[in-house]
């Protein structure tokens, strides 16, 4: 494992991303690092598609489609 230097500001971004994600720092940024090297080996498709077909392609069942409540028609 090596170490990346980044620049202060995105450091700060990260460590706030953390307290949301629930990531350590490293994870945080390993998970955008293959994020960003999704995206660019796709780039016809959307962030949302390629996370939907690589969790299919995993066997993460899919969430049952929200139905409209009639109190909220």
């Amino acid at each position: 494992m090596g170490i990346v230097n980044i620049d202060d500001e995105l450091h700060d971004q990260l460590r706030r991303a953390c307290s949301v994600t629930s990531r350590s720092v490293n994870a945080q940024a390993s998970y955008w690092i293959r994020l960003g090297m999704l995206c660019e080996m796709h780039p016809g498709r959307s962030l949302q598609q390629i996370v939907a077909e690589r969790l299919l392609a995993a066997g993460v069942a899919r969430a049952p489609e929200d139905k409209p409540d009639a109190t909220h028609a």
